[in-house]
């Protein structure tokens, strides 16, 4: 690796040449993400665990542009993100964009202890935290070889506020924003490292939520609606383009929830 920057850190309008791993790529906000990027000229790489591999790969089709990938694979398995990230390597040479936004939560309310098991709060941490970390471990060595590379965890206004669907999704956030802040002093200046961190979204995330807690939650916000997953995606775009001297950071996208 060169010890000299080879990045200006300048805003840029094209992604022309860049490689994006995405985990929840066929997910809400990861396929959002997805769409905004290769419509720049990313060649997006998706992380899928759940649904069939001809789905991942006609969500893939549907992206800008081509030699788009689709890759089973679970980020509570780490052998299984090493494996891909061989593929990666093998097939695209270099990462310069990992968003994880692989999640998974349940809704249970703040006083009720006794709903918050052992194995909800083991299953909870395993996906929101020590997933991302397995997955930021597994693609390292390829984003540090782009000299320019980009983390972006997608987090929760949970992490910092303590109000989420549950406590122990709040304490995973919570993780993955500090040790972000770890990783980008870490990593810099090769590996930049941001929380993006959404209030409610309108997708089907958090189990049982519906029509009715979203038009109760939007009388709330300041900005009178809740968010979509193109809002998320936008500010993950402006991470990689507009917003490139930025690191070590947590940026909020939720209409005002937070305040």
């Amino acid at each position: 690796m060169n010890n000299n920057m080879t990045s200006s850190f300048t805003p840029t309008d094209t992604l022309t040449g860049k490689v994006a791993v995405i985990t929840g790529g066929t997910g809400a906000i990861g396929l959002a993400s997805a769409h905004r990027l290769a419509k720049l000229g990313a060649r997006c790489v998706l992380l899928y665990n759940s649904e069939s591999s001809e789905a991942a790969a006609a969500k893939a089709a549907s992206l800008h542009g081509a030699g788009h990938l689709t890759f089973k694979a679970s980020v509570t398995d780490s052998a299984s993100l090493k494996a891909v990230a061989d593929q990666v390597a093998t097939q695209c040479g270099v990462v310069h964009i990992l968003i994880n936004s692989a999640g998974y939560t349940q809704a249970v309310p703040a006083h009720d202890l006794e709903a918050l098991t052992d194995d909800l709060i083991d299953d909870i941490l395993k996906v929101n935290f020590r997933g991302v970390m397995a997955t930021i471990r597994a693609f390292m060595p390829l984003l540090k070889k782009s000299e320019d590379g980009l983390i972006v965890n997608i987090s929760s206004i949970a992490g910092f506020t303590g109000t989420g669907s549950n406590l122990a999704y709040v304490a995973a956030k919570a993780s993955i924003d500090v040790v972000g802040d770890a990783l980008a002093k870490a990593f810099a200046p090769f590996v930049r490292v941001i929380s993006v961190s959404p209030g409610v979204v309108d997708s089907t995330f958090v189990p049982g939520r519906g029509a009715d807690f979203n038009e109760k939650v939007a009388a709330t916000i300041p900005l009178r609606r809740i968010g979509t997953v193109d809002d998320v995606a936008a500010v993950v775009q402006a991470c990689a383009t507009t917003m490139r001297y930025v690191t070590g950071t947590r940026i909020v996208v939720d209409g005002g929830r937070h305040l």
